[in-house]
């Protein structure tokens, strides 16, 4: 993932994604919902808002979740990735 307006900004990559085992892994946490990294932000409605406006979809919209909210969306590469705020 990199953002279009800083293309030689920082990268992150989820690998290894064409290795069969991984695969079945990736497709296993995404058929549970579970996240496959989570990145923390601090404002997550100010964050949400913004990516929402970008295009990017979310599976779970802010939530509070006892000392945290959370948000959770689908990087397209078959990955849910958790935003999260400390309260």
């Amino acid at each position: 993932m990199v953002p279009p307006t800083v293309q030689n900004g920082v990268d992150v990559l989820l690998e290894p994604t064409a290795f069969e085992p991984a695969k079945l892994y990736q497709k296993a946490l995404k058929d549970a919902g579970i996240p496959w990294t989570s990145f923390m932000v601090d404002d997550l409605t100010k964050e949400w808002k913004r990516l929402v406006k970008l295009g990017v979809e979310f599976s779970m919209t802010p939530k509070e979740a006892g000392p945290t909210i959370i948000a959770v969306f689908d990087d397209t590469c078959g990955n849910n990735i958790q935003l999260v705020q400390m309260l």
